[in-house]
């Protein structure tokens, strides 16, 4: 086997074997709870796969955890934490909303294009907030990416309840203004609400991987983040790349936001998202910051929140379930090291892949 077979297989074995391991445990936990594991977890097959309906609803919750993983893992080869994938959702849906309501003289096709640069904009400047205060000051990207979440949150609760952002359609909920029909994404596949989104996210994982693996800069944040000593020894601006990097992460989750909006409803409310900003961190963990992993995790994540639907009617079993499978998933993904130690990921694969993956880094 070559060492990019190993290497492929090594990301993708990782995010499997956990999911099966939190699986196993989170069947414990509900027998121990008094309810039938089997038959939940058959519920949340068929609601996840079942048909052609139940595995486009997963493919729905996917898309906007691409985002935001990816969001994620751009910050991460650079040395950063980026925490604020929520915010940074936020701020791009509602700047894409607010053009996406308005313009209506724009061709459907480019007013479409018009909506997805200002979402990645308003996801892109909070994410700059976030490199300049650690440029300029040194500020913990860990604290002001939480923070600024809060910040989103805010400002998102005054846009829908004050003009001219808020639709003043008589007894609408407070939401924002609706988005012109003509911007609206298309529908995919017929009877679903899968839509063209999809295809966006999927394009994010591809740009992702040719950016930090097959150009210039991107080899100068992966050497930031794996050594900063030997980047500026070898004359690259750490600072500047650091910068960048979260810019572009935060750009990525923006599209999540409005991508999530254009697709699916036509305005935007308070709590559109269900918490895809730090699910995308335990989809991105999970698979290794590596492009293939990111899409295998996703998946599993998606279908966990469009079966668990299913499984909490069908089965009656609490919706806590479903987030403790997910908590000890996020568990698994940040001990990688227990994996390698007891050789439960292959110990010589794995940890081959590991050099390779890092001698490519280098």
């Amino acid at each position: 086997m070559s060492g990019r077979a190993k290497h492929y297989l090594g990301s993708i074995s990782f995010p499997v074997l956990s999911i099966l391991g939190a699986l196993i445990l989170g069947g414990i936990i509900i027998t121990a709870m008094g309810y039938d594991a089997a038959f939940a977890y058959r519920n949340l097959w068929g609601g996840a796969f079942g048909n052609m309906h139940a595995f486009s609803e997963t493919l729905i919750q996917t898309t906007p955890l691409l985002f935001t993983a990816v969001s994620y893992s751009i910050a991460y080869k650079c040395g950063l934490i980026n925490l604020g994938a929520e915010g940074q959702l936020h701020m791009g849906a509602m700047f894409g909303a607010f053009v996406g309501a308005r313009f209506a003289f724009l061709p459907g096709g480019l007013h479409i294009v018009f909506v997805l640069l200002c979402g990645f904009a308003g996801g892109a400047l909070w994410g700059f907030i976030v490199g300049a205060l650690r440029m300029r000051f040194g500020a913990s990207e860990l604290i002001t990416t939480i923070m600024l979440n809060y910040v989103a949150l805010e400002l998102l609760s005054f846009a829908v309840t004050n003009q001219p952002f808020r639709d003043m359609t008589p007894g609408a909920a407070p939401r924002m203004n609706v988005v012109i029909e003509s911007v609206r994404l298309p529908i995919l596949l017929p009877q679903t609400r899968l839509h063209l989104g999809l295809f966006f996210a999927l394009l994010a994982i591809v740009v992702y991987y040719i950016f930090m693996w097959k150009t210039t800069k991107g080899y100068e944040m992966r050497v930031a983040g794996l050594n900063p000593n030997a980047g500026r020894y070898a004359g690259m601006n750490i600072g500047t790349n650091g910068v960048l990097a979260i810019t572009l992460a935060g750009g990525v989750a923006g599209l999540g936001g409005i991508v999530n909006v254009i697709g699916l409803q036509p305005f935007l409310t308070e709590g559109f998202s269900n918490n895809f900003g730090f699910s995308g961190i335990a989809v991105a963990l999970l698979g290794g910051c590596h492009p293939i992993g990111i899409l295998v995790s996703g998946i599993f994540f998606g279908a966990l929140n469009a079966g668990g639907i299913r499984m909490q009617l069908m089965a009656q079993v609490p919706a806590a379930a479903i987030m403790i499978i997910q908590g000890m998933i996020i568990v698994f993904a940040v001990s990688r090291e227990l994996f390698i130690y007891f050789g439960l990921a292959g110990k010589s694969i794995f940890k081959r892949s590991q050099k390779a993956g890092g001698a490519r880094d280098a």
